[in-house]
């Protein structure tokens, strides 16, 4: 049993019980979120919304934090021109409950 969701852009293959990290959410740590089902499928049967279902997909946010630094290394070739930024993109754990 599982379920495709989007959220941030994105979308998202979860099932119950999974943990998955997604664009950082305005919401607190252990409060409830509900993110919309594009499909969900169980042993038999597939259920394909158009564009979504009208089950709503639920989740306990279990913390916020940053990701790995990413090196931004930018230049102009022949010009003497460089310029080194760092970048850390902020996420939101979030534990998948039920559909």
């Amino acid at each position: 049993m599982f379920a495709i969701i989007k959220t941030g852009g994105k979308q998202y293959k979860v099932a119950p019980g999974d943990v998955i990290s997604v664009e950082k959410l305005d919401v607190n740590e252990g409060s409830e979120v509900e993110f919309d089902c594009l499909m969900m499928s169980n042993d038999s049967d597939v259920k394909i919304g158009a564009p979504t279902l009208d089950v709503k997909v639920k989740g306990k946010v279990v913390e916020h934090g940053k990701g790995k630094k990413v090196i931004v290394f930018k230049y102009k070739p022949k010009k003497n021109i460089r310029k080194k930024n760092g970048h850390r993109q902020l996420y939101t754990k979030v534990e998948i409950l039920s559909f």
